[in-house]
């Protein structure tokens, strides 16, 4: 008993032995002119708050033990620097960066950008509120490496070098979306990019942090729904603009106070607007007649200078509040989410006996703005979301644990598809997710060793239900660690993750008999019920390291290994999926003597091994960073068109039958891939006012028997000039997005287009309120742009063009 009592004093005196009296250093933060830098970020690693310098770059902090100062400003080098409670008066000077320098929350080891050994963007301030569109997809798809779905402009989800979906993890503050996106490319992303502080993009595999649904990169959306600083006074901002292009109106507010570390926030966007234009385009047609010419085709064909049903009518908010003290950050939020929206080339098959199994009708405030815009007949998507998040954090900072964090999500998500009042389908995902970290040093080396749960119980049902309600778990290990060695720094990490899907499959027969007082035969189907679970362990490794070879410039190698299970859809998909005009058949299913078998016998993990080279410079007027990559993928998970076609009155068969209304049948497979390109990020500083940018992606994604992939993003160079003066800032930047003819042989090649984008940004001051006033110019020269890695890309081309006008207040 004794010797029990002293290892457990011991222990408690070594992690809480630090802080009973805390010195005040005093500090100030000036530029390389030795000006004065005015809301410089800087925190003491281990604690979650951090403080700003004031006008005249100083701070005062609260130091317990010797520490390391983190010290960040935008576009600025960040600085780290030793300290302790006799360090007396600290000064501070902050190099520029010649490229945007961001510090990156989604690094969980307090990296900028530019030091990290996997490549990031990240997108904030003013630029990203200015630029700020409803989905992240077409908020995003300006940088290089990444582009969007787009299945219209309110349902577009980000693709990163060709992968998204299952591949690539949206979070917000680190925790899942946990919203039916990766269901089906018509299933809008719950995230709006107007609320976020930045938005982060983690190109290449990020499955040690954030699981194996992060093996094509991260998206995580950063806002201060839980404040984690000490707000002493109310500040706020408020902002109104509007689309010409679709007639949107958009509102934002934000505020926060506190008092004695207690903390509240409030944010909350609506959003509403019409149908958007285009400029003259064909609308497809399948009916076109052996004796009809090409020509007749021609004359007899619509011509749509708008995409009908892309309305959008949306309201969310957030509410938050924490405590924050010296050591201690704890804090609830509450977020809601009441979206309609219109599904463009979307038309559900009713019966009319049908209509009487559906009963249920939509009845709630949103649909008088539904059916301002939605034609009869037309299909609207209404997105419900609750969520809830947590998050705590103790600063133990003693000589071994830095803090130990623990942050919480639970969301109830539903998205209904609609058609007039009558509810067609609706799916549903019930999640919870916890993540509990440790930040540590031991010895030389610094790092993070964690625990992540996540449960997802998903559910769909209606008539387009094509995917069974699953359950999902998962555990998982991680640790990440890194050490210096002079100028080089040399990152490890690894993660196990425990992975089990479980779900009652239905399997129908089709039986065919002959009625003698008939000529056709008689279709029949019987359903069975399989119960069916699915155990994987999915193991990741990376190793990479940055080197600083001179002052302002570094090169970074980050090699990988990634694994993943397939989700709901890859796997056991079975049915009609209205948003790609296919049927869907998913891993788990066989097609054999006429008829669909359940026999997910041999299902293999996705392995991919990928490969980054970065060489940057970040110094002086001329700065940029190149990425060159290399994505080896085994067992890479696609849809694969069988040849076969489905229809409702014959099921699914051979082509050479032509049924009215038959759908092709696509199947998931498994084949080796490989993906490899290169991304471009170039800036030079002509002088104070006036600096270019250019920018660049290439992308090559085939099978390993050289086949292309289905709907690889086209390639893009832009260029980007800046002007900017006395509180006025301008730009015009002109980006080509390259003719797409790597096709799969159900795809047609798509054309290039360029698009001519300008704005205009003044701030000024009234009232000591500061206001940014702003203008863009969308697609100047109004041109007809069709994008490759859109499921409807003939019937739903790019916006024409389009004013923006806005004004953004801040107090």
């Amino acid at each position: 008993m004794i010797k029990q009592s002293l290892l457990s004093s011991a222990i408690i005196s070594a992690l809480f032995s630090s802080y009973a009296i805390a010195g005040e250093i005093k500090g100030k933060v000036v530029d390389h002119n030795n000006q004065p830098v005015s809301g410089a970020k800087l925190h003491l690693h281990g604690k979650s708050q951090s403080i700003s310098t004031d006008k005249n770059g100083l701070f005062s902090i609260s130091v317990d033990t010797d520490s390391q100062l983190h010290i960040s400003k935008n576009n600025y080098l960040d600085e780290r620097i030793q300290i302790s409670e006799d360090s007396g008066f600290v000064s501070v000077t902050l190099k520029p960066s010649a490229v945007e320098s961001i510090v990156v929350f989604a690094s969980a080891l307090h990296k900028n950008n530019v030091e990290m050994a996997a490549p990031v963007s990240v997108l904030g301030g003013d630029e990203l509120k200015n630029s700020a569109k409803p989905t992240l997809g077409e908020t995003l798809k300006g940088l290089p490496g990444i582009n969007a779905s787009y299945f219209g402009p309110v349902a577009s989800s980000p693709i990163i070098r060709g992968l998204d979906g299952p591949r690539v993890k949206v979070m917000q503050n680190g925790l899942d979306s946990s919203d039916a996106s990766r269901v089906g490319p018509d299933h809008a992303n719950s995230n709006d990019s107007l609320s976020a502080q930045q938005i982060e993009v983690l190109r290449g595999p990020a499955t040690l942090l954030y699981g194996s649904g992060a093996i094509g990169g991260v998206v995580n959306v950063v806002d201060n729904r839980i404040p984690s600083d000490i707000l002493e006074s109310i500040n706020g901002a408020a902002e109104y603009s509007h689309d010409s292009v679709s007639n949107t109106n958009t509102y934002a507010a934000l505020l926060e106070t506190g008092n004695n570390g207690f903390n509240f926030h409030f944010d909350g966007v609506s959003r509403k607007g019409g149908d958007y234009d285009t400029p003259n385009f064909t609308l497809p047609s399948d009916e076109h007649h052996e004796d009809e010419s090409a020509e007749e085709h021609e004359e007899h064909a619509e011509i749509a200078s708008k995409v009908d049903n892309t309305f959008i009518d949306s309201q969310q908010f957030n509410l938050g509040t924490s405590f924050v003290n010296e050591h201690l950050t704890v804090g609830l939020s509450y977020g809601r989410i009441d979206t309609d929206y219109g599904v463009p080339a979307h038309s559900h098959a009713h019966h009319e006996d049908e209509h009487d199994e559906h009963e249920e009708e939509a009845h709630d405030e949103h649909d008088e703005a539904h059916h301002e815009h939605a034609d009869e007949g037309s299909v609207f998507a209404r997105v419900k979301q609750d969520r809830w998040q947590a998050l705590f954090n103790y600063a133990l900072h003693n000589q071994w644990v830095e803090s130990v964090s623990v942050r919480a999500g639970f969301t109830d998500y539903q998205h209904s598809e609609i058609e007039g009042d009558i509810v067609g389908t609706t799916f549903s995902n019930e999640s919870k997710e916890l993540r509990a970290s440790l930040e540590h040093k031991l010895g030389q080396w610094h790092g993070i060793f964690g625990y992540h749960y996540s449960n997802s119980d998903y559910k769909a049902q209606g008539e387009e239900a094509f995917t069974p309600a699953t359950k999902t778990t998962s555990h998982a290990l991680y640790l990440l660690e890194e050490r210096a060695f002079g100028d080089f720094t040399l990152e490890l990490g690894a993660r196990i993750e425990d992975y089990q899907l479980s779900s009652k499959v239905t399997e129908q027969a089709h039986h065919h008999g002959h009625d003698e007082d008939h000529a056709e035969d008689e279709h029949e189907q019987t359903e069975s019920e399989i119960a069916y679970q699915l155990d994987m362990t999915n193991i990741s490794a990376s190793i990479g390291g940055v080197y600083q070879f001179t002052d302002g410039h570094n090169v970074a190698l980050n090699v990988s290994r990634s694994e993943r299970a397939p989700l709901t859809a890859e796997l056991l998909s079975n049915g009609v999926h209205i948003a790609t005009g296919t049927y869907e058949l998913g891993l788990g299913y066989h097609f054999e003597d006429g008829e669909v078998h359940f026999e997910p016998n041999d299902i293999k993990q996705e392995t991919a091994t990928n490969i980054d080279l970065s060489l940057r410079r970040f110094i002086g007027d001329f700065g940029y960073t190149i990425n060159v990559f290399y994505n080896d993928i085994e067992n890479y998970y696609y849809q694969k068109n069988t040849g076969l076609m489905f229809s409702e009155a014959h099921g699914i068969e051979v082509s050479d039958h032509d049924h009215e209304g038959a759908l092709p049948v696509f199947q998931f497979t498994s084949q080796d891939a490989r993906l490899y390109g290169f991304e471009l990020d170039a800036h030079y500083s002509i002088n104070d006012k006036n600096r270019v940018k250019v920018f660049a992606d290439t992308l090559t994604a085939e099978l390993k028997n050289n086949a292309a992939l289905p709907r690889i993003p086209s390639n893009k160079l832009g260029v980007k000039y800046e002007y900017s003066h006395n509180g006025f800032t301008s730009n015009f930047t002109v980006t080509r997005y390259n003719k797409q003819s790597d096709i799969t042989s159900f795809e047609t090649t798509t054309a290039g287009y360029t698009l001519v984008d300008a704005s205009m940004q003044y701030d000024f001051t009234q009232s000591d309120i500061d206001f940014v006033a702003y203008l863009n110019l969308d697609n100047l020269t109004d041109e007809l742009g069709f994008v490759h890695s859109s499921f409807i890309k003939e019937q739903a081309p790019l916006p024409g063009r389009n004013i923006k006008l806005g004004i953004r207040a801040y107090f």
